[in-house]
This record gives C-alpha cells, structure tokens and sequence, in this order.
C-alpha cells in the first residue's frame, strides 16, 4: 500500500487549498477513503470519510460546511478541498484507507498545511 499526499502549503486565513492522494497497491475502488490530521499537541483526528462511490461522506463537526472530500476511482485518487481555513486547521494531513477506521498500518508522508497571516 503506498498513499502519496500533495498539496499542502502556506495559506493565510480565509484562504483555499486542494490537498490530494495518490493510492496504489490495493483495490481502491473497494474501500472507503479518508483524511486524517495531525494537530500540534493533539492526536491525529479524523477529518472527512468517503464511501467507496462518493455516495456517503463524512466530516468532523470543526470542518463541516468548509471542507470536501472527493475521489476519482478511476486515477485511484482521493481530494480534500478545503475553503475558510483557519489557523486551528493547521496540522499535517494524511490520506487513510477505511471510514473512520485503519484498514491498513502504513502512512504516508502527508503533506504539512499552515493557515497563517
């Protein structure tokens, strides 16, 4: 399994990025995807879920109405796009395979997002 993560950068609040994930090494089209992020000095929490067709997706409550996740099945590919940012969505992001759970150990690199002014 290898998720490969882009996109993230320097972002003043208010401000947009499109972070995304390249995943090979597994059926992708089987699984649901997620984002998890890593906060300074919290636990890595989950951000958004999508269901293996885009039919269902999921988001904590702090990124509701801002974020969106997408994916393309055919690039086996997974998008976050992230509006309003704000300095507490500075973290680093990672691409998961499951809904709300871990269906395999490996992580990827992730890729670092800093909402600063």
């Amino acid at each position: 399994v290898q998720l490969v993560e882009s996109g993230g950068g320097l972002v003043q609040p208010g401000g947009s990025l499109r972070l995304s994930c390249a995943a090979s090494g597994f059926s992708f089209v089987d699984y649901a995807m997620s984002w998890i992020r890593q906060v300074p000095g919290k636990e890595r929490e989950f951000v958004a879920c999508i269901s293996w067709n885009g039919g269902n997706t999921y988001y904590d409550e702090a990124v509701k109405g801002r974020f969106t996740i997408s994916r393309d099945n055919g690039k086996n590919a997974v998008y976050l796009q992230m509006n309003s940012l704000k300095s507490d969505d500075t973290g680093v992001y990672y691409c998961n395979v499951g809904w709300l759970t871990r269906e395999y150990d490996q992580w990827g690199h992730g890729t670092q997002v800093t909402v600063s002014s």
